[in-house]
């Protein structure tokens, strides 16, 4: 099999991904780099892509773990190409998965980085609300803690995407699926003093769609706002790390600490299966010991 009839084959199994599961860009991206890694590891060793032998993989996940690499990092590795030979076995390119056999020890979900509720209280209150970007970060950051967003989905919000009288707004989540998620009253209320006076001195043309402009009346980047989240934690003098999830995180968290049922959360999160919202029960958990260490008399 040459390199370019393999490269074709990758191509077809991430159209069938896109299309069955309507797949992000970045999942489709982490597949092609995963299995592009995998064939041009096979054409050096004179193997083919859908023929790899049963001890090829075996002995490269071995190479990548004396390399450094995260046990976490071969389980995505392995699942990458595990979809592939599962496509191919359905295509009927092959007549056995060559991967059937190939184990890695199982890997326990990393509890996510959050905030408590005093340090979000803190990183709100940051933003400086005698300008315009404050303001606007302010809505901004009001909006990603209470809706619990994605900061993909913040930055791509249009004005027509919130309803501020019905106190919702209409988020295009992974794989372009919409959802409907309750603002709050605090994020109403810092929307609507954000659009009523800082978005239309930030835009030059008040008619463009993004509802947090960055520069030029267009969407602000991803990059950016992470940017302005850690500044704004710098200002509120929070130390811990932080990711882009971190209010997301501290959403759900929160959420489940105050007795919401997993499954609203769920669909809040715009999560497909319930596996992966159940990380922040093991938060919940773990944030309840604390407090039943730190103020329990037997503790």
């Amino acid at each position: 099999m040459t390199a370019d009839s393999s490269l074709a084959l990758i191509d077809a199994f991430l159209d069938a991904r896109w299309l069955e599961l309507g797949a992000s860009a970045n999942t489709l991206a982490a597949y092609r780099h995963d299995l592009e890694a995998w064939s041009a590891r096979l054409d050096a060793a004179g193997g083919a892509l859908l023929a790899p032998g049963e001890a090829a993989l075996p002995a490269w996940l071995e190479e990548r773990r004396e390399q450094g690499y995260r046990l976490r990092s071969n389980a995505r590795l392995l699942s990458s190409l595990r979809g592939f030979y599962r496509w191919a076995l359905g295509q009927g390119l092959i007549d056995r998965d060559p991967l059937t056999e190939v184990r890695l020890p199982r890997v326990r979900p990393a509890l996510p980085d959050t905030l408590d509720e005093a340090e979000v209280e803190r990183l709100l209150a940051a933003p400086d609300l005698a300008t315009d970007l404050g303001l606007r970060d302010r809505a901004m950051l009001e909006v990603l803690y209470g809706c619990g967003l994605r900061v993909s989905e913040l930055v791509g919000l249009s004005v027509d995407a919130v309803n501020l009288r019905q106190g919702v707004v209409r988020v295009r989540g992974k794989g372009d699926k919409d959802r409907l998620v309750p603002l709050g009253e605090e994020a109403v209320h810092w929307l609507s003093r954000y659009q009523r006076t800082s978005r239309v001195a930030l835009m030059a043309d008040a008619t463009r769609p993004a509802l947090f402009p960055g520069r030029s009346d267009r969407a602000m980047t991803r990059q950016t706002f992470w940017y302005r989240i850690k500044a704004h934690a710098r200002t509120a003098g929070i130390t811990r790390p932080l990711s882009p999830h971190t209010l997301r995180h501290a959403f759900a968290t929160h959420l489940l600490n105050h007795g919401a049922n997993l499954r609203v959360v769920q669909l809040l999160l715009g999560h497909r299966d319930l596996s992966t919202t159940q990380i922040y029960t093991h938060v919940a958990q773990a944030r309840l010991e604390a407090l039943h260490a730190e103020h329990h008399p037997r503790g």
